[in-house]
């Protein structure tokens, strides 16, 4: 297929039963199926996320995104008309502002002024007030909040947890406080999960490390680049949202020592996948930190990453495309199919692939 042909938006769709997509976490989060795909082969198998440490080598490296989601989901009214306005914050600039996307009732206009309101605790006479600045043509909103507080302090008091749509809550349970992050989440910035990640326990992470398999860190706040669907026929004039990315100088010695030593990058999620190729330059690993617009499509060629451990992608999405980019089109068509026959569940709360 050449490049032309791999440019076409239908070419990654898929047919998904709605009842296969995951709206609830398992009891236990090393409880998943695996779905293993080897390239080299262009074997499909079924395992479950607890067999991942037999399916990589003494000498491979895990690589994590630490990042923590923050309650990012809010909700409100306009001051001027009291109607009902409910959206996403997405980030804070080093001035204070607030990036965000949101609706309401009627057209929003430049310096009218938004009320948020506790989302669990309607009761509250707290209030935080933003100003809206101006819209881009995308429709995300700049704004100012009336607080010297920082985001994170005031997401905490004003926020929830920002499921996915189809999830279909507007507001978290307890279970989604604690399941919809990762063991490991250590830097708040994210909107949305790094959800490979959301399959590992404390216990899975030391049994790959006592096989030998050692693993690193990096950071990328998930935004609304990783989620925002694709509304243009050709891939080629999709652009890509920045998303804030970190890797540090030593966790690119680390990686550039495993490569060395003939070990595998298996990165942990797509949004790792997205850091580590950023960071990967001339045949190596360099420290990066900055925001990334990196669309990785068909026919891509990857230089950071050998492996990858990642759920299943909504159709005609971003996510999808990459895995297509990494494993083949024919390939993930191939073992998307076989996941839809054999009933995994598919999406954030879903079941793991593993692209080897």
């Amino acid at each position: 297929m050449t490049a032309s042909q791999m440019d076409d938006l239908a070419l990654y769709d898929y047919e998904l039963p709605a009842e296969l997509i995951a709206t609830e976490p398992l009891p236990r989060r090393d409880a998943s199926r695996m779905l293993v795909v080897d390239r080299r082969t262009q074997r499909l198998e079924h395992r479950a996320i607890g067999k991942l440490p037999e399916f990589l080598r003494p000498g491979d490296r895990l690589v994590l995104n630490d990042t923590r989601v923050v309650p990012a989901r809010l909700f409100g009214f306009r001051k001027a008309t009291g109607g009902k306005w409910e959206g996403l914050f997405l980030e804070a600039d080093p001035a204070g502002h607030w990036t965000l996307i949101g609706h309401s009732g009627g057209k929003l206009h430049a310096g009218e002024t938004l009320v948020i309101t506790p989302a669990h605790r309607p009761e509250s006479q707290e209030r935080l007030e933003l100003t809206l600045l101006d819209c881009d043509a995308e429709g995300i909103w700049t704004a100012a909040p009336a607080s010297d507080r920082s985001a994170v302090e005031l997401l905490a008091e004003f926020g929830t947890v920002p499921l996915p749509p189809y999830i279909h809550r507007k507001l978290g349970a307890d279970l989604d406080w604690e399941r919809y992050q990762t063991t490991y989440a250590a830097r708040p910035g994210a909107v949305a999960a790094p959800t490979a990640g959301l399959h590992f326990t404390p216990e899975l992470l030391a049994r790959c490390e006592e096989r030998g398999i050692s693993r690193s860190f990096v950071t990328l706040h998930v935004g609304i680049g990783t989620f925002r669907p694709i509304s243009v026929a050709r891939l080629s004039e999709h652009a890509m949202h920045g998303e804030w990315c970190e890797f540090s100088p030593a966790a690119s010695a680390t990686l550039n020592e495993t490569r060395a030593a003939g070990g595998r990058i298996v990165a942990v999620g797509t949004t790792t996948v997205r850091t580590l190729e950023t960071a990967f330059r001339d045949g190596a690993f360099a420290p990066w930190c900055g925001t990334t617009n990196l669309f990785i499509r068909p026919p891509y060629r990857f230089g950071g990453v050998d492996c990858l451990l990642t759920n299943f992608h909504l159709p005609r999405s971003t996510l999808f495309v990459l895995v297509s980019a990494l494993a083949g089109l024919e390939l993930m068509q191939r073992a998307y199919a076989e996941a839809v026959r054999e009933r995994y569940r598919f999406y954030s709360y879903g079941d793991a692939m593993l692209i080897l």
